[in-house]
């Protein structure tokens, strides 16, 4: 589920806290990193828990619209075609979901209720959905395409749905895009038959190799501090410490760590991945600067073999 992005920008996080406490504590960061990639996996099962409520409303509000005592013909034969969209069914259905976001005490839509309500109705007022049902019948694939556009257009950006993540844990904020991302994915992908339970419980990590790598690229980076800033100092002459921002200097380390102690990942990926972080989360002319200082340090390293790469087409 986590690529190594997902796990390169956790560590930036814990380096970004510990730059700014008064007290190091690698140990406890390592703990809280940990936890970190623990509670995105928590948010994914929230979204998914979310869609499952959405469902269960929607069925509830057919049943009553039937029991009218002045039920209409459209009351009494209504379009269950929302209600019976195949991958919610399969969202629905699965119960090694319902035990997973049980487990996890994820399962209190009940208690904010009015937030369910809320995108429920924005899904009932818009084109996507009055497009949708004007048949009552579909196909595997337009059931697909429709939760797909209603996550993307409705759900995802709703900011009642921002607010309620917001307040329920604030790592879940700069979260919430990749959790999105990978819903996406999953659905996309999903097939109409021979679907394992599990194929909504990925992994959390793709292997214990990924697991390891965010508690080594923390380690490494604290406890390397002081050679990675020199590091950073030699490249940068005209250049005051003061005047690089914070979040630069942390990924600049990370990205020389990796050059210096992973001998196993290969330059281009580290310098690939480190300046889409960049973009995303440092100034807009940060993925240029740092982009400079790293094709000036690897072409320094490989002058006077620094590096330690292993395995074909790793420099």
């Amino acid at each position: 589920m986590l690529t190594r992005r997902h796990i390169r920008v956790k560590v930036m996080q814990s380096m970004y806290a510990l730059t700014k406490a008064e007290n190091v504590n690698l140990e406890k960061e390592e703990k809280f990193l940990l936890q970190s990639m623990e509670n995105m996996y928590n948010l994914y099962l929230t979204v998914l828990s979310l869609l499952i409520e959405i469902q269960k409303r929607a069925a509830s509000q057919l049943t009553l619209s039937q029991g009218k005592y002045l039920a209409t013909a459209e009351d009494k034969n209504p379009n269950k075609k929302f209600v019976n969209n195949e991958v919610l069914q399969m969202l629905v259905n699965n119960q090694l979901l319902q035990e997973a976001i049980e487990d996890r005490k994820l399962n209190s839509w009940y208690l904010d209720e009015e937030y369910v309500k809320i995108i429920y109705n924005d899904i009932l007022n818009s084109d996507i959905y009055k497009d949708y049902m004007k048949e009552k019948l579909s196909t595997f694939k337009e059931d697909k395409e429709f939760l797909v556009d209603v996550f993307k257009e409705i759900i995802a950006p709703n900011e009642k749905l921002y607010d309620y993540i917001e307040d329920h844990k604030i790592t879940w904020i700069d979260d919430l895009p990749a959790v999105n991302t990978i819903f996406l994915k999953s659905i996309r992908k999903l097939k109409s038959n021979n679907h394992p339970e599990t194929y909504f419980l990925p992994s959390l990590f793709k292997d214990e190799e990924d697991k390891k790598f965010g508690i080594e690229l923390l380690r490494k980076t604290v406890l390397n501090n002081e050679m990675l800033q020199e590091e950073i100092n030699g490249k940068t002459p005209n250049w005051d410490s003061d005047r690089i921002a914070d979040m630069d200097t942390i990924l600049l380390k990370m990205a020389i760590c990796e050059f210096l102690k992973f001998p196993s990942i290969p330059i281009k990926v580290t310098i690939n991945e480190y300046l889409e972080i960049a973009k995303e989360y440092s100034t807009p002319k940060s993925s240029i600067f740092v982009n400079g200082i790293l094709d000036k340090l690897v072409k320094d390293y490989q002058t006077t073999q620094k590096l330690n790469k292993v395995g074909r087409g790793l420099l």
